[in-house]
């Protein structure tokens, strides 16, 4: 039987055509796996041989931005730029390469020591930021030598900019490297190497401030370097930036006070009577954060510790004085509210009031001397009458009303509380004999003796008399930008009514509202005619040299919008130096800076040369 062939059968099996369809499948096939190959090898290649020399999974911190700081108009105030940062991992780093990264970092050759000394508590695998701030040259020379440095990297912080006119220097505070003692006591919850505020508002609210670290995910090499991300990044954590804060300062008040504090010693306190918010909040002498911003030379703070202005001295909330004849308006409250005068009682000043052997003077002969013009012309005399009435225990409760003896609690740290002397303390410090000396309280009358006060305090008591009886908590921080919930937060402060009718406040604001503006007053210097300047002045004995200088004032006297202090150290007479600038301040306030001011004449305030008052 004969076999037939299928190629015989089919001739065109074997055409032309079929050859080339197979040749150009063949050929197509070839040049795909060619092109992958290239895509894998060329393309692809440096990806695939990092991953192929990744020896571990490292997780690299990222730092998030602090919170911004605006003042109450939304003025930008505080914010970041980037900022490099070398970090040192132990566990990598070659000692070997010490030489070449002190070279690099213009180091002595022991920096590396003292760096492993300062961290001996520290992770071997942590890194560890040794040098701050850094330039680009010195980031170029490690990039370029980072074969040669491992262990060595570059990380992106943030340092802070500050764009105030002045230096905000006691209420903005500033930050630095947390320090070893704080990290074994009051910060165990930050690394070695992280930045945290250390005074003012950036110490205060610092949490808030801070924010939330990152985590990034990189796959490293065996030297320790990074050869890719992990999981394109799918699994990091980004940073949380910190919250941003809206202050109740006024930039331009602020700025304006510390210009009239330059090259004196002492602080400005301006509040909002109706509602505790600080307005200005001055301090002198100080120093520029700005110095603190980035990388901190070693001897900065100590040169500033020793400064013998005490740059570092908050004096609006830490230094604590006699209030002097400011403290007048208090007494007077007391007496009418507890029926000891009333608007009417007069009590006779001859110039001198004599008590227990002794003659304690007033500022000039008076004669038959209400509260009115007992307030208006400083009169000791009616003060001195009025303390011994009320006595120790009456002096002491009135005192603690308006928060005389403790602290204001502002929302800054290290505030000093005030002293106000009771039965307890005076025991205490003088024995049982001391409630029998009851010249104590003719001093405590106008303000001398134990009673001490801060300028916070001062403002704050006299935004309570401008209001009419309401004290309101002291605040700097008005509100928060939550940036989770991306909202923005009021902050809430306490309140309290004062138990004394406001018919006296009334009473006592009329006499201080004739302290700067009727004859016989004794600040004709803050008078304003544009604005009704209620006011008080001070002066508070200094046995170690000249007597400083107290000015308290509102304005105006119906619906009152500002309150102030303003304290001079070693200056003299409040109504010559200190009420001349709260004059300024209030000009500043009410936009009447270009107004030219001529202060007034003795001849023009109609002022008897007998009582004429220097306090």
């Amino acid at each position: 039987m004969a076999i037939k062939s299928t190629y015989n059968d089919n001739p065109e099996f074997a055409s032309k055509i079929r050859q080339n369809i197979f040749r150009f499948i063949v050929i197509l096939v070839a040049v795909v796996y060619i092109a992958w190959l290239g895509y894998l090898q060329i393309i692809k290649g440096n990806i695939y041989r990092d991953q192929s020399e990744a020896q571990a999974i490292k997780t690299v911190v990222v730092e998030p931005f602090r919170g911004n700081i605006f003042d109450r108009n939304g003025k930008l105030l505080v914010h970041n730029e980037p900022s490099f940062t070398v970090t040192l991992t132990k566990n990598d780093f070659h000692k070997e390469s010490t030489k070449l990264l002190c070279s690099i970092l213009k180091k002595d050759k022991t920096f590396i020591d003292s760096i492993y000394e300062a961290n001996t508590g520290v992770s071997r695998f942590t890194p560890i930021k040794i040098h701050r701030d850094i330039d680009f040259e010195t980031v170029a020379l490690i990039e370029e030598f980072d074969e040669s440095l491992p262990g060595i990297d570059i990380i992106i912080e943030s340092k802070r900019l500050y764009d105030f006119d002045g230096h905000y220097a006691h209420m903005m505070g500033y930050t630095r490297e947390v320090t070893r003692d704080q990290l074994n006591t009051t910060h165990r919850y930050l690394n070695s190497g992280d930045i945290t505020g250390q005074n003012g508002l950036e110490k205060m609210y610092d949490k808030l401030l801070r924010g939330k670290k990152g985590v990034e995910f990189v796959a490293v090499n065996k030297v320790g370097r990074k050869v890719a991300s992990f999981e394109n990044g799918k699994s990091d954590i980004p940073p949380e930036n910190g919250f941003d804060l809206f202050l109740t300062i006024d930039s331009r008040l602020q700025k304006r006070a510390e210009d009239l504090l330059e090259g004196k010693r002492g602080a400005i306190v301006a509040v909002d009577p109706s509602s505790g918010e600080v307005l200005a909040l001055a301090s002198k002498p100080d120093f520029d954060p700005r110095d603190f911003s980035g990388k901190i030379p070693a001897s900065l703070y100590n040169s500033l510790r020793d400064d013998p202005g005490f740059p570092l001295l908050h004096r609006a909330i830490q230094s604590r004085y006699p209030p002097g004849s400011t403290w007048k308006m208090l007494v007077a409250l007391a007496g009418l509210e507890e029926g000891l005068v009333t608007p009417d009682t007069k009590i006779f000043c001859k110039g001198y009031f004599k008590f227990g052997g002794r003659s304690f003077k007033c500022h000039g002969s008076h004669g038959n001397t209400d509260v009115d013009l007992a307030i208006r012309a400083s009169c000791n005399v009616y003060f001195y009458e009025l303390a011994l009435k009320l006595g120790f225990d009456k002096m002491t409760k009135y005192g603690r009303m308006f928060g005389f003896g403790s602290r204001a609690e502002i929302d800054l740290p290290n505030e000093k509380k005030g002293v106000m002397p009771d039965t307890n303390y005076l025991k205490k410090r003088f024995g049982d004999h001391a409630l029998k000396a009851r010249g104590r309280l003719v001093n405590y009358g106008i303000g001398q003796g134990e009673i001490l006060a801060t300028p916070l305090q001062m403002a704050v008591y006299t935004g309570t008399i401008a209001n009419g009886g309401t004290y309101y908590q002291p605040h700097i921080v008005k509100e928060i930008h939550n940036n989770i919930t991306d909202k923005v937060e009021p902050l809430a402060y306490d309140s309290r009514e004062i138990p004394i009718k406001k018919k006296y406040f009334d009473i006592v604001k009329e006499g201080m509202f004739g302290v700067v503006n009727l004859a016989g007053g004794t600040a004709g210097y803050a008078k304003l005619s544009s604005v009704d300047v209620c006011g008080k002045t001070g002066t508070a004995q200094n046995p170690h040299g000249k007597d400083h200088a107290w000015f308290v004032c509102f304005a105006p006297l119906d619906d009152p919008k500002i309150a102030m202090c303003v304290f001079v150290e070693n200056a003299g007479f409040g109504g010559t130096v200190s009420a001349p600038i709260a004059r300024k301040m209030i000009e500043t306030y009410y936009g009447m800076d270009t107004i030219r001011y001529s202060p007034p004449t003795i001849d023009s305030l109609q002022l008897d040369s007998l009582q004429i008052t220097r306090n």
